[in-house]
């Protein structure tokens, strides 16, 4: 970002996500940006995932590690979305051959009963936690990204049990039960908000909505399941830090996420960034969106297939530099070098 002096953490921010020019486009990768690196693997030998990021002092770790080798603007808090979910009474696991299970799936009206959102930062206060050490190791020099997951994303993996590709049971739990389920997704966003709020309280420069699994809901039902609870976050949170929305595949609804009122739109890469900027207004920043498989290519295609995105979206501003979604596992270092030193070295004038 700016090397401007005098100008803190936060303000860079602000001065990047409500549009105003920058000297080239900022950049981080989206979460799990570390989970590639040996240093992350090394730390996680006897390690649970969970464990990790129950431990303020390792998530911390973790959250640095890709900032100092790769010299990124911003830190995103070490953490998962479905931590919310441990919080209010349903526990998650990472599977070792990948995807997540729950402790149990939401069958009924019982069960939505006995979430309780009321005492999360009592389950959860490592996260905030984990972002006050991070900051004092960071100082002023970059900025800090927490997050959570939108309601609806939170709520397919509460209902499918764990990872799924089509959503199709919490999908007709929705038309089957719509009372239950608006239930559900007012627990989570009181749930998330409680959360979101810590992590602002604790040092948070900007917070990004992970609606990863909104491009499975049906175009005609986006705003009304996943739209509007993001709203309704967003709005609570008020202009304290600017707000990121990430809403993956949901190519027919961008006026909707617009609607939310997000600073920000996270892009994915099934859709060329110009095109986005056409459809949705000129104080919106964007944030993308190239493709996460370059990271598994040569140090060459990835820098290539950057500079196409950052000539692509010369002259825009409010313009953020990310992957289209997160870091694969088995990504190549070379490659993430690549990219991150591609748009460092950029100048957009």
């Amino acid at each position: 970002m700016s090397t401007t002096k005098n100008i803190t953490h936060r303000e860079r921010f602000l001065r990047a996500c409500r549009c105003e020019a920058v000297d080239r486009p900022p950049v981080w990768m989206m979460r799990q940006a570390g989970r590639s690196l040996p240093e992350y693997r090394a730390l996680k030998e006897g390690y649970k995932f969970t464990e990790l990021v129950q431990n303020p002092e390792i998530a911390a770790g973790v959250t640095l590690q890709p900032v100092r080798r790769f010299g990124y603007d911003a830190a995103i808090i070490f953490s998962d979305i479905l931590v919310v979910a441990e919080a209010m009474g349903q526990k998650y696991e990472l599977m070792e051959q990948g995807g997540v299970k729950m402790a149990f799936q939401l069958n009924s009206k019982a069960d939505v009963d006995k979430l309780d959102p009321t005492h999360v930062l009592d389950h959860i206060g490592y996260t905030p936690e984990a972002i006050k050490l991070v900051r004092k190791e960071l100082g002023d020099e970059h900025a800090i990204i927490g997050f959570a997951g939108s309601p609806w994303t939170l709520a397919s993996f509460m209902v499918e049990g764990g990872s799924s590709r089509e959503n199709t049971r919490s999908r007709a739990m929705l038309y089957n039960e719509p009372k239950l389920f608006r239930a559900l997704l007012e627990k989570i966003t009181d749930a998330t908000i409680a959360y979101l709020k810590a992590q602002i309280d604790a040092g948070a420069d900007v917070i990004q909505l992970f609606d990863s699994q909104g491009g499975t809901l049906a175009p005609n039902v986006f705003w009304e399941i996943s739209g509007r609870w993001m709203q309704q976050i967003v709005e609570v949170l008020g202009d304290e830090v600017p707000t990121l929305v990430f809403a993956r595949n949901v190519h027919h609804n961008w006026s909707e996420v617009v609607d939310t009122g997000a600073n920000v739109l996270g892009i994915d890469w099934g859709i060329r960034l110009s095109d986005v900027c056409k459809e949705i207004p000129a104080d919106v920043a964007v944030q993308g969106n190239l493709d996460p498989a370059l990271l598994l290519a040569t140090p060459e295609a990835a820098a290539t297939e950057t500079r196409k995105i950052l000539e692509e979206m010369r002259g825009r501003n409010g313009f953020i530099f990310n992957l289209g979604h997160g870091v694969p596992a088995d990504a190549n270092i070379e490659s993430i070098k690549a990219v991150a030193e591609t748009v460092q070295k950029w100048k957009p004038r």
